[in-house]
């Protein structure tokens, strides 16, 4: 019966660990959790989809903070336009990694940029970037590079009644844009860190403030838990700005990039997570091993 569940998964612990956690979750006995408790939350960049060379969603950031610093040359004395101007390669590692201090940065130009426009101003943008950027390895469009046997998680979560969130450091606006076509699930279904809006003259405006803290760390928990009023029971995530949130669940689900060939093979700013993993007995997906499939 496994075969036909979770199609892109070989048969192994991790798929088993899966089914058992969810057969176990919506039976009658010790491990049953009611239907209204049934919360997944997944992070997004690199346990959803392809997060190098740099997280996607620097990809957008990056082509409209070059066109801003051209058109007022004075923003490339504050961060991250500095950064940009100068080539800084720490400053990108740091995004890479999601140091939260340069996440903050990120965020706070988010604000910034779009400050005073409507949310179709921002969702324009986006949609034209999913529309016409290609990833520089797979020369494709982002969108297309989300992980099939998550795809098939999500699904068979849901299947079982299973409300299915997502919770990234990124931008929550970011993902909405593309989340119901792309995951299958509503955009209220994105949690992350966010622009404030104000209901002006007759619509909604986005402000130049940051709602709440970064959906980072400990910041994930506390996000999902001021938007659902739960916190999950099944979480899945790649790194270690994740541990809060998988600690936080009852079933934690760690993807391990280790397949080179068809992907990238990496352990950067995973090696706590993936110790935490080996002493707390989370279930850790080999990409190599565990996917059959990859997209």
């Amino acid at each position: 019966m496994s075969e036909s569940i979770l199609a892109s998964w070989n048969e192994g612990a991790a798929k088993a660990e899966v089914l058992d956690f969810v057969g176990r979750a919506t039976s009658e006995g010790p491990d049953f959790v009611a239907v209204e408790d049934r919360i997944a939350t997944f992070d997004n960049d690199g346990t959803l989809w392809v997060e190098k060379p740099a997280p996607p969603q620097f990809d957008f950031l990056l082509r409209v903070w070059s066109a801003a610093v051209k058109a007022d040359p004075t923003l490339a004395g504050q961060q991250p336009y500095k950064a940009i101007v100068e080539h800084d390669e720490e400053f990108f590692a740091g995004l890479v990694t999601q140091d939260p201090e340069v996440v903050a940065s990120l965020e706070g130009a988010v604000a910034h940029s779009w400050a005073g426009t409507t949310p179709a101003v921002f969702d324009a943008e986006v949609r034209d970037w999913v529309d016409t950027v290609k990833q520089p390895r797979f020369r494709l469009g982002y969108t297309a590079l989300v992980y099939r046997p998550m795809l098939e998680l999500f699904d068979y979560l849901k299947g079982h009644d299973f409300r299915v969130f997502v919770c990234s450091g990124g931008g929550r606006d970011f993902m909405r844009v593309f989340a119901e076509e792309t995951w299958g699930i509503p955009k209220e279904h994105v949690i992350g860190s966010a622009s404030d809006y104000e209901y002006t003259n007759g619509a909604i405006v986005r402000t130049d403030r940051m709602l709440g803290g970064l959906a980072l760390g400990p910041g994930k928990p506390a996000h999902i838990y001021a938007q659902t009023g739960r916190l999950p029971v099944f979480a899945g995530g790649n790194a270690d700005v994740d541990i809060e949130m998988l600690e936080s669940s009852k079933f934690a689900l760690l993807l391990n990039h280790d397949d080179g060939d068809r992907e990238y093979a990496y352990t950067t700013a995973a090696e706590k997570s993936l110790a935490k993993a080996k002493e707390l007995g989370w279930t850790v997906v080999s990409m190599k091993d565990d996917w059959t499939t990859i997209f």
